[in-house]
């Protein structure tokens, strides 16, 4: 006997970021995130990276007029419900990309990536300065602490600085943020959710009407967190991709990546990854 076709039809969201050949972030992180959310994950390549568990070797930026073509030829294709930005890598790329997510009318998510691991700065200054664009078309921007104090421009070294970081990108356009605290001391990780009031701007680049959520989870002793700014993006975008408010999506994929940390992937020989499938046994 034949068997039937039984097709399925998921949300759809799309990743715009750059590749890791060592799978543990950028696209390959997405596309495993957004699939274990139970969404179908399309993407656009912005540069691809020679790299694995120990460091990166190399970086080979996608031209800018690639980049929309791979856009362009999703879009026509897929009604994506849901689209976030990772790894841009140059000021050409991160304008194309703003400019082509002008006409999108869907929840965008911004993970901003400038700032490796180890405290280097990843973009030109002239990169840096074309995410004011990018950011005011963010339904969340998602900059861990270092990020946040670059597009700032203030140090960003506890809650309360996540906190003003957080209305200050309000402030300059952004529906909401998310401030992460992993890279802040202590041992809890405190990420900061601020979601704006249009009509709360001061004059001075703070949003005092603007709603602040907290989120406390026990830091994880490891330091194979390869991985995690990307899952948490694409595991927001995936749930705002299947119609939850935003403060719901956060505070799951937040509360998730605590599960992905603590039982991450311990592959090749450098800390490892995050795990963003270990939720498929949570719910």
């Amino acid at each position: 006997m034949t068997p039937a076709y039984e097709p399925v039809s998921p949300p759809v969201a799309l990743a715009i970021a750059g590749s890791d050949s060592g799978g543990g972030a950028g696209i390959q992180a997405d596309l495993k995130s957004m699939t274990a959310h139970g969404v179908f994950g399309t993407s656009v390549v912005t540069a691809t990276t020679a790299q694995n568990t120990r460091g990166v070797r190399e970086v080979h930026a996608v031209p800018a007029d690639h980049v929309a073509s791979q856009y362009d030829a999703v879009v026509a294709d897929f009604d994506a419900d849901a689209v976030k930005t990772g790894m841009l890598a140059t000021a050409e790329t991160v304008e194309t990309v703003t400019g082509l997510l002008a006409e999108f009318a869907g929840p965008v998510v911004v993970d901003p990536v400038m700032v490796a691991a180890t405290g280097d700065r990843l973009l030109s200054p002239e990169a840096e300065a074309a995410y004011d664009g990018l950011i005011e078309a963010a339904t969340l921007v998602t900059p861990n602490a270092d990020e946040a104090a670059v597009l700032v421009d203030e140090r960003v070294e506890s809650p309360s600085d996540a906190e003003r970081a957080g209305r200050e990108l309000v402030a300059h356009g952004a529906d909401a943020a998310l401030v992460k605290g992993g890279h802040l001391d202590g041992e809890t990780v405190v990420d900061t959710l601020v979601v704006g009031d249009a009509d709360g701007g001061d004059g001075d680049g703070v949003n005092p009407k603007a709603i602040v959520a907290r989120f406390e989870n026990p830091r994880v002793e490891t330091g194979a967190t390869h991985g995690s700014g990307c899952a948490l993006s694409s595991a927001i975008a995936a749930r705002l991709a299947r119609g939850e408010s935003l403060t719901d999506a956060v505070a799951s994929a937040v509360d998730e990546m605590g599960a992905a940390i603590r039982r991450g992937y311990d592959v090749g020989e450098g800390p490892g990854a995050v795990n963003p499938t270990v939720l498929d046994d949570r719910e």
